[in-house]
């Protein structure tokens, strides 16, 4: 039987990397770099499900571990490779409103306003420290993921910053939500995700959202003509 005060030192040295990894996707540009930190993120996130349940021993958690390599580790990053591959876009040279130390910057003052919102939501609520720490990690995680989405001009690194935030999601769902609604909302957003990254390796969003617009427009008017 492994020492539960051990596996939740475990937990809480991943909750840190969990947040180095949100603060590498909002300032690096190399879109290689994004994905590859993307990566890791969910198989930290996988890992905090496994470790969960070793302290539990519930089935769901090690479910959900599972569902989280195999889409988020596996899958998606897949279809992100080849649109990669396509597109040939190397870097995301461009910000909108908030560049990266800025928006480091901005991502302290989040985790901070996290922590003090949650303090003060859970404050009459029996939660445990580790608990508390995870929901706290996950919001702030998801917020970073917001920026990500704001900051950024291309689509494929703004399609990261959303899948940040489903990450984060998934986190505060794992210290706070009931686990099986969890694994039903995830296999729905991927299910989303996977279209629309289907989407981008075929109309081939390789630039901002102005540039797709006017592509799909094109194809709109090709697709009129043709009906006509």
């Amino acid at each position: 039987m492994i020492d539960p005060l051990f596996l939740e030192g475990l937990i809480k040295i991943l909750f840190v990397f969990v947040l180095i990894s949100a603060a590498l996707i909002i300032s690096t540009r190399n879109l290689s770099s994004v994905l590859t930190t993307y990566t890791i993120q969910s198989f930290l996130l996988a890992a905090v499900s496994l470790l969960l349940y070793l302290m539990e021993g519930k089935g769901q958690l090690l479910l959900l571990a599972g569902l989280t390599l195999t889409s988020k580790v596996i899958l998606i990053p897949y279809f992100i490779s080849k649109i990669e591959e396509k597109i040939k876009i190397g870097r995301d040279l461009h910000f909108t409103y908030l560049e990266p130390t800025t928006s480091l910057l901005l991502s302290i003052g989040l985790i901070l306003l996290s922590y003090v919102f949650l303090s003060r939501i859970f404050e009459d609520l029996s939660l445990s420290r580790l608990f508390f720490f995870g929901a706290v990690i996950g919001l702030s995680l998801t917020l970073m993921g917001m920026l990500v989405v704001f900051s950024r001009r291309k689509v494929i690194t703004k399609a990261l910053g959303y899948l940040s935030m489903e990450n984060g999601v998934l986190m505060f769902g794992l210290f706070v939500t009931e686990i099986p609604f969890i694994i039903e909302v995830l296999i729905i957003i991927d299910l989303v995700i996977l279209v629309m990254l289907t989407t981008i390796l075929a109309v081939g969003m390789d630039s901002s959202i102005e540039e797709y617009r006017r592509k799909f427009r094109k194809i709109q008017i090709w697709a009129g003509g043709r009906s006509l």
